[in-house]
């Protein structure tokens, strides 16, 4: 049924079919998609980077367009359908004529179209099966399956290779449309948020937006978070130990890196930073008796745990500055890194008529010496400190992933058979000359590169004349074991066999 009948041409749908249109499209997807490379892209950025990057005013156009998420905007899966539309529509009225000439290939040429083939020549035979034995044998020694052709006017040899190259191009345009319909489902139905967990914690939900989340039909866990570093300090790797937690059972583990994500339900978490939350962990002391110095203990203590130290007095973390400084005679803290921890302890002492007594203790791992006065009957000696740390996850949903690589694999073979492959077409004709002589036409094809199959075309010439001068001195040798005693016959035979006429 041709392509007429169900999409008719006309003014209004002529650009459609158009190969100009189809080029104008896809260098406007080129520039959608250096757009989305070079502007900031939600929810991939941090909002308050996005927010120091651009002005307000900016920001809004930004948004308003969808240039903030190209990837996943109504007018960017719209071009993609345009384009797809367009190269359904080029390949399929194009197509007829290159699947004709697949499915029959022109295997007997006829006297216009061996007049107008710029590589062919002529070779005189002393006979038809002489010049098509010699035609098919040189054939076979340069890798061909030739086929002879018999008709009513004559017989004749055809060979070709690698056919299957003139549809190369379609394969390709199949792949672009897998690629472009994968793009359009991850831009409809496909989504990317952020996660960032602290260890132990939990959560089904992850953020898509700023204050926009999506729940998730599981929840991921995180047991474990490191950075490892360079010999320079420079971080070398991330990675975080997760869990995946669904109607209550841990259905799967794994340790995930920048490249190595959890894959599950669809869902890929990929590490995408790591860093302190300027909180600790988990603070170790070395807890002695005032009045009895060597009743020594050690403890770990996690923010505000309590913890027992004799029947009667109690230890609680109560404060903790990373980076201690005095603002205004207040305790703050400069920063999330440790560069001046600051520990308050909270001591708990029971007195004789069972009323407690807190005593606050301050401790400063960087200035050991520096003491401050309490009246805590404990002295506290710091040992280690562990901060707490956030594992930043990167979570994407692409249904149309499996499209898209399948395209990639099309079209790296579509590409292979378009630039390695070439389709060469080779014909061997007995015919008659202008002078009533018995020829052998040869004529070839290829697909591209002819100037190198010019080379091998001659090659192909010479070896039918070697074939025929060897069947001339077959016949010469055959003709003196017959008949010995007419030793000019054979000028005459040797005269008649491997004569080449130009065309």
């Amino acid at each position: 049924m041709p392509l007429a009948s169900f999409f008719p041409r006309s003014r209004s749908t002529r650009w459609l079919f158009s190969v100009r249109t189809g080029i104008v499209l896809l260098i406007s997807a080129g520039l959608a998609s250096t757009a989305g490379t070079l502007v900031l892209q939600r929810p991939q950025t941090d909002p308050q980077k996005i927010a120091s990057a651009y002005s307000p005013e900016v920001l809004a156009w930004l948004d308003l367009l969808g240039l903030t998420d190209v990837f996943h905007s109504w007018w960017f899966a719209a071009l993609l359908v345009l384009l797809s539309l367009n190269l359904v529509l080029a390949s399929l009225e194009r197509f007829p004529v290159a699947w004709s000439f697949f499915r029959q290939p022109y295997r007997r040429p006829e006297k216009h179209f061996r007049a107008s083939l710029p590589l062919q020549q002529e070779i005189a035979i002393p006979g038809v099966d002489a010049g098509l034995h010699a035609a098919q044998s040189a054939l076979r020694q340069m890798g061909f399956r030739p086929r002879r052709i018999e008709r009513e006017d004559g017989a004749s040899l055809f060979a070709e290779r690698n056919r299957f190259s003139r549809l190369a191009a379609y394969v390709v345009h199949a792949s672009l449309l897998l690629i472009f319909g994968g793009a359009v489902v991850d831009a409809i139905w496909g989504y990317r948020g952020f996660l960032a967990l602290t260890e132990n914690e939990q959560t089904s939900r992850i953020e898509l937006r700023e204050s926009e989340y999506k729940a998730l039909p599981f929840a991921i866990r995180c047991d474990g978070a490191g950075q490892e570093n360079y010999p320079d300090g420079t971080p070398r790797r991330w990675w975080s130990n997760l869990t995946v937690i669904e109607n209550g059972r841990e259905v799967q583990r794994k340790e995930i890196a920048v490249n190595e994500p959890l894959v599950y339900s669809g869902l890929r978490f990929f590490q995408s930073g790591y860093g302190q939350t300027g909180e600790v962990s988990a603070i170790e002391l070395r807890v002695a008796l005032k009045s009895d110095p060597t009743h020594v203990r050690d403890i770990v203590l996690s923010q505000n745990e309590t913890l027992s130290l004799d029947g009667k007095n109690s230890v609680t973390l109560a404060a903790f500055y990373p980076d201690f400084v005095l603002i205004n005679g207040e305790p703050k803290t400069r920063s999330h890194e440790p560069n001046n921890p600051a520990i308050q302890l909270e001591v708990q002492s029971a007195t004789a008529g069972d009323h407690p007594v807190a005593s606050k203790v301050w401790l400063f791992p960087n200035y050991p010496v520096l003491a401050h006065p309490d009246g805590s009957p404990f002295t506290f000696e710091f040992r280690d400190l562990r901060m707490g740390y956030f594992t930043a996850l990167q979570v994407s949903y692409e249904p149309g992933q499996w499209a898209v690589w399948a395209g990639i694999i099309l079209m790296g073979i579509g590409l292979a058979a378009a630039f390695y492959f070439k389709h060469v077409r080779v014909w061997a004709v007995p015919v008659k000359d202008t002078q009533g002589r018995m020829v052998l036409w040869v004529g070839a094809s290829a697909s591209k590169d002819r100037n190198e199959f010019k080379d091998r075309f001659e090659r192909f010439v010479r070896k039918i004349e070697d074939n025929l001068n060897a069947q001339a001195e077959a016949r010469m040798a055959w003709f003196r074991e017959a008949s010995p005693t007419k030793p000019a016959t054979e000028g005459l035979i040797g005269a008649e066999v491997g004569q080449r006429v130009r065309a």
